[in-house]
């Protein structure tokens, strides 16, 4: 098998597919969670702020998933079609959801009629609120495994079946960890009233994040099997979970003092620390089987060939730089508080 830096081109690829989606994560997450406090902002012109605190940046956050959807598929087809067939119903949902969040973040504000931007105001709360927690459903059946048989066949029911109890609560800390993102990105981009009304939410926000947080948690420990096995035999990796703890607790700390930007990067760590501690937990498995074990899909038997990792990997060589560069000078250009004109939404 090939290698680079020692590390063989299966391992790398999921490396890389973890980036990209804890970036999607990360970026999208405020988004998300801007969104998800929507209908808490009562003022149609702090509603506007806020749309157009996340207008310029929304549709170039989406450049992860896209980017991501595409590297998945195209380094572990197997597991893209074995997961796509056993989380039809979510995705699907997240597709249509994606589609209504775009469609009101562009025709909200094409109408000045009261019922026109209301409407519209429940769709991008929603969709929003809806996205962030499947996504966290996703990851939560992840974690407990799917009921795959030989060749990796979905054997599991297709109805609701997504929703169990540990898929719900991840759903739920998914959810508070982005609504807390995106109230402390939204107090970097507003002032006056909004400003202090989104300090008293980011309070809630904070609360709500912490006992989903402590609930899920405590579930895994006790009923996902294996879930400490790995740190047990290389107990270097107990500074994982070490330092996610401690960034969860900082982000309470920055916010009492108002130090909004480190407690945005302290959260953005927290996101990223969880999700490594997820990608720990599971490798080399990307979809563990209930049935077998052994009918898991793992980074070795769901891979492309050799060469088209090899390929790939040289494109992400290529590519990584000019995408960071752009999202650099985009955040850089409409960096500052939010400032409405007749180009606004």
């Amino acid at each position: 098998m090939e290698t680079f830096l020692g590390i063989d081109y299966p391992t790398l690829w999921f490396l890389v597919v973890g980036l990209l989606f804890s970036g999607y994560a990360i970026l999208e997450g405020f988004d998300y969670g801007a969104g998800a406090w929507h209908l808490f902002l009562k003022k149609d012109l702090s509603r506007r702020i806020a749309i157009n605190a996340i207008g310029p940046l929304w549709d170039a956050n989406q450049v992860w998933l896209i980017i991501g959807g595409g590297a998945l598929f195209a380094g572990f087809p197997v597991m893209y079609a074995t997961m796509l067939s056993a989380m039809y119903i979510p995705f699907m949902l997240f597709l249509i959801l994606l589609v209504l969040r775009s469609s009101a973040i562009k025709f909200r504000s094409a109408e000045k009629m009261f019922w026109w931007r209301n409407t519209w105001d429940i769709i991008y709360f929603v969709s929003n609120t809806l996205i962030a927690f499947l996504l966290g459903v996703v990851l939560g059946n992840v974690l407990e495994g799917f009921q795959l048989g030989e060749n990796f066949k979905y054997e599991g029911g297709i109805f609701f079946t997504f929703l169990s109890p540990y898929a719900i609560m991840t759903g739920f800390t998914t959810l508070s960890l982005f609504m807390m993102q995106g109230a402390i990105f939204l107090l970097l981009k507003t002032e006056g009233r909004l400003y202090a009304r989104l300090t008293f939410l980011l309070k809630k926000g904070m609360i709500f994040f912490i006992i989903s947080f402590s609930i899920t948690s405590l579930y895994t420990l006790i009923f996902i099997p294996g879930v400490t096995d790995d740190f047990k035999e290389t107990p270097i990796f107990f500074v994982l979970p070490i330092v996610s703890f401690l960034a969860v607790a900082n982000i309470p700390r920055l916010v009492s003092k108002k130090k909004y930007a480190m407690a945005l990067v302290f959260s953005s760590l927290t996101m990223a620390f969880l999700l490594m501690l997820v990608a720990f937990q599971l490798y080399p498995v990307l979809l563990p089987s209930k049935i077998d074990p052994s009918y898991s899909v793992t980074i070795y038997n769901a891979a492309s060939s050799q060469k088209s990792l090899g390929i790939m990997l040289t494109m992400v060589v290529i590519g990584a730089p000019l995408l960071i560069g752009y999202l650099a000078f985009l955040y850089k250009t409409f960096n500052g508080k939010v400032k409405l004109d007749d180009t606004s939404y």
